[in-house]
């Protein structure tokens, strides 16, 4: 059996350097990952293309909630498509709803368009799509490589049964990638069950800023406590790896 590609969904440069060297394969790189990830900061693309040597795949997504943008959004997430292709992205994740929660199939044309040669991912939008055998038609006939997917339930685990019938009907057509609450604990019972080669994971896990202790009540965001953050755990990746090396070679 071949080795599983572990995919690393990370949010600063300090979570990429973590993933790189405790076992990744490839990054997903996002900003607000406690919102399902959103496009990250120019900033913040650049760092990481410039110190971190795996393959990276650049969120384009310009707010949280739906995925049925305003032309403005739109527009906005072309851009920021531009700016992480000339920045050396390998890939770009996104994906492009119509109202009713179906493929946007001429806007994803365009995107793909911009995205030409390289990676073009959609990203877990897929999950809320009413019809997702025929979404993922459309999306193999607009030529995306790999589509993100927890088999429209709360986590992969739970979609796995749905994931497997989705990998079924890939055919090697399209590549699909589990993920949502993929852990070390979980990930051998999941590969078993869908067939998959490979999985994204955020692995995160919990740090403390205590720069805020001098005022405790306030709160500068949606979150309840400013102390508390999440970060790539190095722990969880290098047990990830060593639960795909083992699954592999059993």
């Amino acid at each position: 059996m071949r080795a599983i590609l572990l995919e690393v969904a990370v949010a600063s440069l300090e979570d990429a350097l973590a993933a790189q060297q405790h076992g990744a394969d490839r990054l997903e790189l996002n900003s607000a990952l406690s919102l399902g990830g959103l496009t990250p900061s120019a900033g913040l693309l650049r760092a990481v293309r410039s110190a971190v040597s795996l393959p990276m795949i650049v969120m384009a997504r310009p707010r949280p909630a739906g995925f049925c943008y305003s032309q403005a959004e739109f527009e906005t997430l072309l851009a920021d498509v531009a700016f992480a292709l000339a920045e050396q992205a390998d890939g770009i994740a996104f994906g492009v709803l119509t109202e009713a929660g179906e493929i946007d199939v001429p806007r994803c044309a365009q995107v793909m368009r911009q995205i030409g040669s390289r990676e073009a991912v959609f990203h877990r939008a897929f999950d809320v799509t009413p019809e997702p055998a025929r979404a993922l038609e459309q999306l193999i006939d607009l030529g995306v490589r790999r589509v993100l997917t927890s088999g429209q339930e709360p986590t992969a685990l739970q979609g796995s049964l749905k994931i497997a019938k989705l990998v079924e009907q890939a055919r090697d057509r399209i590549e699909i990638l589990p993920a949502a609450g993929i852990r070390p604990a979980n990930v051998v019972e999941l590969l078993t069950q869908t067939g998959c080669n490979q999985v994204h994971a955020s692995l995160k896990g919990e740090r403390v800023d205590r720069s805020t202790a001098n005022r405790p009540a306030l709160s500068f965001g949606n979150g309840s406590t400013e102390d508390r953050y999440e970060a790539t755990d190095p722990e969880l990746v290098r047990a990830m790896r060593g639960a795909l090396t083992a699954y592999v070679s059993r």
